[in-house]
């Protein structure tokens, strides 16, 4: 099995605390350098974080901020512009830091349940609570990232471009325990494979990563849509055999692991693996070693050494 990043690699989930872009994405490629990541701030304030960053990529469906909430809106407006503008910016500090680099470089977006599951609908409610809402917002993510993804590797046109996913309420969406409106009751569980149906939209033709942090992580759904990669926090899987499975597929693994030593992140997925038994000597290819989730609440002082650790700790499993 050969797969699309070097061997014994590490990488970052996304997010970082602060508000320097310039910083925080001169310490990625400095301290992840075979799979570095498009740093995100989110601290920046809104259109930053995480569901204004996906809502800047959407074609022709404008959103805006209502009562500190994104939601759908009938025009382009100033909230938007902002959004994007966080978005252009980060990707000129690419081109000024990496427009050289040559290797395989991870870009981040929300994936089509979670944003479904953040954004409001101009009449109140979740776009998730309408299916041709849901539809009409998948596709529109789906035809924005596209352009994201050419641009990027416009930008860094001898790079090899990764995309993750990022789905944390997929789990939620899936078991019907997000809240209506008046949090009075739930949502109803969305089926498997209408889940199945829009995330195979956010598949391309580049390695793509379905990333969940949350717990029950739907590894075979992520598998049976397409994905070339699942990226979770290895504490919050119980039950081993679903991600046996798609290791033995030849899905790869971003093994989330909380923030230590390199030796305690090393020994943290050798534990796992060994738990899996699969042969050591394929451990350093097919597994990713990341923080289980964003950084971005971690001190700013501290990023250089815990990504550090994870550099580490990913040289020691491809050892």
């Amino acid at each position: 099995m050969s797969f699309p990043w070097p061997r014994g690699s590490a990488t970052g989930v996304g997010s970082l605390p602060g508000v320097d872009i310039v910083e925080a994405q001169k310490t990625v490629l400095g301290e992840l350098p075979d799979l570095p990541h498009l740093a995100e701030l989110p601290a920046r304030g809104p259109g930053a974080d995480m569901v204004g960053r996906a809502a800047a990529m959407l074609v022709e469906l404008p959103v805006e901020l209502y009562a500190a909430r994104w939601r759908v809106a009938s025009r382009p407006g100033h909230d938007l512009r902002v959004a994007r503008d966080f978005l252009e910016r980060d990707l000129d500090t690419l081109t000024e830091l990496a427009s050289e680099y040559d290797g395989a470089f991870k870009i981040q977006v929300t994936g089509p349940w979670t944003l479904a599951a953040s954004l409001d609908l101009p009449i109140g409610g979740l776009v998730l609570r309408d299916p041709g809402a849901v539809r009409d917002l998948a596709a529109s993510l789906a035809e924005g990232v596209r352009a994201h993804v050419r641009e990027v590797q416009a930008r860094v046109p001898r790079a090899r471009v990764l995309l993750q996913v990022d789905e944390p309420s997929l789990p939620a969406v899936l078991a019907g325990r997000v809240p209506t409106e008046s949090g009075l009751g739930n949502l109803r569980p969305v089926p498997a494979a209408t889940a199945r149906d829009v995330l195979s939209s956010m598949v391309f033709d580049l390695p793509t990563v379905a990333h969940c942090c949350a717990a029950a992580p739907p590894l075979a759904l992520f598998q049976a849509a397409g994905f070339a990669a699942v990226g979770v926090d290895l504490a919050l899987v119980s039950d081993l055999d679903p991600l046996g499975s798609l290791i033995d597929e030849g899905v790869g693994l971003f093994a989330g692991v909380a923030p230590g030593s390199s030796t305690a992140i090393a020994d943290a997925v050798k534990t796992v693996w060994g738990k899996l038994g699969f042969p050591s000597a394929q451990l350093g290819d097919q597994v990713v070693v990341t923080p289980p989730c964003g950084l971005a609440g971690s001190p700013a002082g501290r990023v250089p050494k815990i990504l550090a650790a994870y550099r580490e700790a990913g040289q020691r499993l491809g050892e």
